[in-house]
């Protein structure tokens, strides 16, 4: 009786051996994927491969991009993991122009780490859509984002930005100490939420608004979203059958009800207004492109769209749905809500601690107003200030909105070798991921001489043309940039003109100086942006 269970008992734990020993391999076998094939990589931890400062929270996931760029300075590209899975860092300018321009086809996806089944909203949206689904909803949307029409949301923004003025104008004090990435997150909350969704909300005043708190509510960077967020990419189908989702049931049901309830109001009262619902709704319909040839752009950093450069050419293949429309719309407001109050918070900390930048901007905008004669600035006004892009595009410089850009290799692609660096040939198999390390580029004194300093003379007329293609990179390159860099520019230059005509913008005790990005969030953000609004 007794051997009979030590037999089955043997038996189970050869099993059990056996299955331990098949995870072990199956985890550890991906870490060798660099070695094997002779590649400089990353010595990876298991699980959470070379990710380990940004899983311990020690370090700001833009720090450890650019301590990833500086690891092998003398090669082209090398291995690291993104937890267990091995991704190819991409350093050398000319390879990063053959994967995002010249040989895009290879490369035409992100690597979508979120999952679309649990996050329906997500599936559809330009930046997770791929392969042709994507071409066909770029081409449609790409009209909606001409340099005409974002300049006819001009006004929306004029509003929202003297809104902020006024509210500090109204008070007593003469200087007021404000945490600038609370304030901005208003500022961009009320464009969004006009531009973007066609509601008035004025969030300076009323900070419990129901659209400002749903937008905190998406992207606010608290532990529960981040211990979600590790659910999702180390056990998917964990997250799957326990239905582990990142946005709430609340948060996805108001943004659909709005925009659901707004365009059928449109529809029915045949309401026009100049802002991102109305261009979606035009955008179900199939019409000819505008003609984009007398506009003026917005500024250096604006990437071009081929897309809409070839409309003729590429005409628009899909209407877009309800559906569509609701998930274009909610991944424009998360876009628009945290980049760009990050790159407006870190222009104003620049302009405080760089006093001389400040007053220079501030004599141009000065000037601007004067010839004016009392009038509201048109849009030509904001977009011919020359010394207010070059603030604009060094605060991109120095701090990106995003520290990396990535890629997903859709069919196997042949890297020739280079003695230079000491390279053979690397063939890149079909589904592996490659990682362009923005910050890293823009942080390299060989394109940017004393890249810790914040000098906007990098853009002038006489040095922009200098700068090297392909270093600059703050809203991505190639067919699949941001589509949305002219909206962030213009918000961002919008808010700077008005604030600036009417404040100085100054340190205060809490100031910190230099900045230092905290370990606890992937945004490039410090622990607070602390600064005085003082009445000029």
């Amino acid at each position: 009786m007794f051997s009979f269970l030590w037999e089955y008992l043997w038996i189970l734990i050869l099993v059990c051996v056996g299955c331990l020993s098949y995870l072990v391999v199956k985890l550890l076998e991906p870490l060798h994927y660099w070695e094997k094939r002779n590649i400089p990589h990353l010595k990876p931890w298991p699980l959470i491969g070379n990710f380990q400062d940004v899983i311990l929270r020690k370090r700001n996931f833009t720090y450890v991009v650019e301590d990833y760029y500086k690891a092998f300075p003398n090669k082209r590209y090398f291995g690291i993991h993104q937890f267990n899975i091995p991704s190819l860092v991409i350093r050398d300018l000319d390879l990063i122009k053959r994967i995002t321009v010249k040989d895009f086809d290879h490369f035409t996806d992100h690597v979508n780490v979120i999952d679309t089944d649990l996050e329906p909203l997500f599936g559809k949206n330009l930046f997770s859509l791929t392969g042709q689904k994507w071409r066909d909803m770029r081409t449609t949307l790409s009209p909606s984002f001409t340099g005409n029409k974002i300049r006819a949301m001009f006004s929306l923004m004029s509003e929202c930005a003297k809104q902020l003025n006024d509210y500090f104008l109204n008070k007593s004090e003469e200087v007021t100490e404000v945490e600038m990435k609370e304030l901005m997150s208003h500022y961009t909350n009320d464009v969004i939420a006009s531009c973007a969704f066609g509601v008035h909300c004025d969030s300076i005043s009323d900070k419990d608004n129901t659209f400002y708190k749903m937008g905190r509510a998406v992207t606010a960077a608290s532990i529960k979203i981040w211990i979600k967020s590790l659910i999702q990419i180390l056990l998917p189908k964990l997250a799957k059958k326990f239905k582990i989702t990142l946005i709430s049931t609340e948060v996805s049901t108001f943004f659909d009800g709005i925009i659901r309830e707004t365009i059928q109001s449109r529809k029915e009262k045949n309401i026009i207004r100049p802002d991102m619902i109305h261009l979606l709704m035009e955008a179900m319909k199939e019409g000819e492109a505008e003609d984009e040839s007398k506009h003026v752009d917005v500024g250096f950093a604006a990437v071009d769209d081929v897309f809409q450069t070839n409309q003729k050419t590429n005409p628009a293949k899909q209407k877009l749905t309800i559906e569509d429309i609701i998930a274009q719309a909610l991944i424009f407001f998360l876009a628009g809500f945290e980049t760009a109050s990050t790159l407006l918070s870190h222009c104003l900390h620049e302009l405080a601690v760089n006093v001389d930048v400040q007053k220079r901007l501030q004599q141009e905008i000065d000037d601007a107003f004067k010839k004016s004669e009392g009038k509201d600035l048109t849009y030509e006004c904001v977009a011919n200030m020359k010394y207010l892009d070059m603030v604009i595009s060094e605060t991109l410089r120095k701090w990106p909105p995003a520290a990396i850009l990535n890629r997903r290799c859709g069919k196997d692609f042949l890297i020739e070798g280079d003695e230079t660096y000491g390279e053979a040939p690397f063939l890149l198999q079909k589904g592996l991921g490659l990682m362009i390390p923005v910050y890293g580029i823009h942080m390299d004194p060989k394109y940017f001489p004393r890249p810790t300093n914040f000098d906007p003379e990098r853009f002038n007329d006489e040095n922009k043309h200098n700068i090297v293609p392909y270093s600059y990179l703050p809203f991505g390159t190639g067919p699949r940039n941001c589509i949305g860099s002219r909206f962030a520019l213009l918000e961002s230059k919008t808010l700077l003109t008005y604030i600036l005509s009417k404040f100085d913008v100054i340190p205060t005790a809490k100031t910190e100086i230099p900045l230092k990005l905290v370990p606890d969030t992937a945004a490039p953000c410090p622990k607070g942006f602390w600064l005085g609004l003082k009445k000029r």
